[in-house]
């Protein structure tokens, strides 16, 4: 199968690192940057939102192309050749993989949502999908949400197609290192989660899930600190999309 990266960068910080890993990998890429790079394979696009640069992206790919590989820039791959064992089979349309950071508030947190997505989907790590483009090519172009990854696997839960996560394969990054940053960062992805929740029609366990998360994540203050943080971040993102945030680009202007 025909197989190409999709790298998603803000900067060009990462940039040379995250080039070099998948040249030597041996895979044909391109690179949608936020920023101006005269480099060969990299593509301007003005920041307004992730989604929109998947979007974007899409429309630079070969139309050949088999299979495509959402990655991030600032990331680090581990065995990725088990997460395309998983793609390869003809009933898996899309793998997502492990999140990896060694320090911070989401240590613990996402030991805790591992487990949960071994047994129910409830959101994806988007630093490395793989999806087969024909199943891409049925969702796109994306509507504008904060978290476009766990949107698309929404969206194709919601069309039946199988979705699996890869728990040997992973990436490394670096997320949140202290507490009240963690605050600004659940209230991004948790806010964007409603969104793609408003979007799509995912399994009734999944809305459950979400239906209870505000009234739930009071639990987290056992863990002191950082869970306060943590449900803080929650309960807004909560409220945001209440109040009728529909932004696909994090900002702070509602915030006021």
């Amino acid at each position: 199968m025909k197989t190409y990266f999709i790298i998603l960068a803000r900067n060009h910080e990462y940039l040379d690192d995250k080039i070099n890993e998948i040249e030597k990998m041996g895979y044909s890429y391109i690179v949608v940057c936020g920023e101006h790079v005269n480099r060969k394979n990299v593509f301007y696009r003005k920041p307004i939102g992730k989604y929109d640069a998947i979007n974007y992206a899409i429309s630079l790919v070969p139309s050949d192309t088999d299979i495509v590989i959402f990655n991030d820039v600032d990331t680090k791959i581990y065995n990725i050749e088990n997460a395309f064992n998983m793609i390869n089979n003809n009933e898996t349309s899309l793998v997502f993989v492990k999140l990896v950071v060694n320090k911070g508030p989401q240590v613990i947190l996402n030991k805790f949502l591992d487990k949960i997505k071994n047994y129910l989907l409830v959101t994806a790590s988007g630093e490395l999908i793989l999806i087969k483009m024909d199943v891409l090519k049925t969702i796109a172009p994306l509507k504008p949400c904060k978290s476009e990854d766990t949107y698309i696997i929404f969206k194709l839960m919601e069309n039946k197609h199988k979705i699996n996560f890869c728990n040997s394969t992973f990436v490394i990054t670096e997320r949140t290192t202290y507490d009240k940053k963690e605050e600004l960062y659940k209230r991004k992805t948790v806010g964007g989660i409603y969104q793609a929740l408003s979007m799509t029609n995912p399994p009734i366990l999944i809305k459950i899930f979400y239906l209870l998360l505000p009234y739930i994540s009071p639990l987290l203050l056992v863990s002191g600190r950082k869970g306060y943080y943590a449900m803080k971040g929650i309960l807004l993102g909560y409220v945001d999309h209440i109040r009728g945030d529909k932004t696909g680009l994090w900002n702070t202007d509602y915030m006021k």
